[in-house]
């Protein structure tokens, strides 16, 4: 899918691009390629004269490559965003493209994005620029106001952590937690941890992005001054995640600790079952293997005094148990 983005009365307005002579009526200051065909890769390569790397969206691609300029000019930008699917939480990788040096290619001033599929960052940028006059102005702030949004966005996924880990917390701090409720607790901290580690990751993979630009001279004043905010909304996530580990681990530890208990008061009903009716095995052993005759054929009373000897036996203990508060 190819869409281009093109700026009218401070507004950032979008249009898909299904042929050659369709792209050649727009002057954007945005191209977005999601899963690119090769007719598509073909067109912007014969419009703004821009050859897509094949290796652009690699994820085997070495970190001190993922952030250079080209010696005409371009500036070769790939980073990770966030995708908060309950199901699936991946990163997706985006490579993006800007030219601002070279005046002989169409693609001076043009930022392009290439990515295998839609990326809730992009509808998030696309929905404030449309309500929102004046946001951007060139495809830097593009740049910038996509990873602005990324902050934005890993920020709200942090908040959501926040308010399920408050369930759970309530499910797991509760009196009648059971074995079933403390292992959905179990899965849904596995869950919450499993995120926050890909949040800190792609703060951590924004963070080096925005400092590539800062680096790069390219950014007037005033998206330098930006760019020096993105950092600063990044470094405040930093303090989010790491209590958030804290509270994961220590939730962790407590869901384990009643499962544990749980267990024990199952192995605690066994054991004391076994120990009491260890005297009337022991009755039943003596009585059974210490006779000559049947005793029964001379004393009919024989039966029914080793049954009455083996129930006491068996509640001498028990009343002895529940004093000590054993069967609590």
């Amino acid at each position: 899918m190819l869409n281009v983005f093109t700026l009218a009365n401070g507004r950032l307005f979008q249009e898909e691009i299904e042929s050659l002579e369709e792209l050649a009526r727009f002057k954007p200051i945005w191209v977005d390629l999601e899963d690119p065909t090769p007719e598509e890769r073909r067109w912007v390569k014969q419009h703004f004269g821009l050859s897509i790397p094949e290796d652009a969206m690699d994820d085997d691609i070495e970190e001190s490559a993922r952030f250079f300029e080209e010696d005409n000019g371009e500036l070769h930008v790939r980073s990770d965003f966030l995708i908060d699917d309950p199901d699936d939480p991946r990163a997706v990788r985006v490579a993006f493209i800007l030219n601002e040096h070279n005046d002989s290619l169409k693609s001076r001033g043009v930022l392009f994005s290439i990515h295998d599929e839609d990326v809730p960052v992009f509808r998030l940028l696309r929905m404030r620029a449309r309500r929102m006059p004046g946001l951007i102005e060139d495809a830097k702030d593009v740049l910038l106001m996509l990873f602005d949004a990324d902050a934005e966005y890993c920020a709200d996924t942090l908040e959501d952590i926040y308010d399920d880990l408050e369930q759970v917390s309530h499910k797991v701090l509760s009196s009648e937690a059971t074995d079933s409720a403390l292992g959905e607790a179990l899965g849904a901290i596995a869950r919450h941890e499993d995120m926050s580690g890909r949040i800190r990751r792609n703060v951590m993979d924004t963070r080096r992005a925005v400092s590539f630009m800062m680096r790069s001279r390219l950014l007037s004043a005033e998206q330098f001054e930006d760019a020096r905010q993105i950092l600063r909304d990044l470094d405040s996530l930093d303090g989010h995640t790491a209590f958030l580990f804290d509270k994961i681990n220590f939730l962790m530890d407590a869901t384990v600790g009643f499962i544990n208990i749980n267990q024990n008061k199952i192995i605690k009903i066994f054991s004391v079952a076994s120990v009491s009716l260890l005297p009337p095995t022991l009755v039943a052993s003596s009585y059974g293997m210490n006779f000559q005759f049947m005793p029964e054929l001379q004393w009919k009373l024989g039966y029914p005094f080793a049954i009455v000897l083996m129930i006491i036996s068996a509640v001498v203990p028990m009343i002895y148990f529940r004093k000590r508060g054993w069967l609590r």
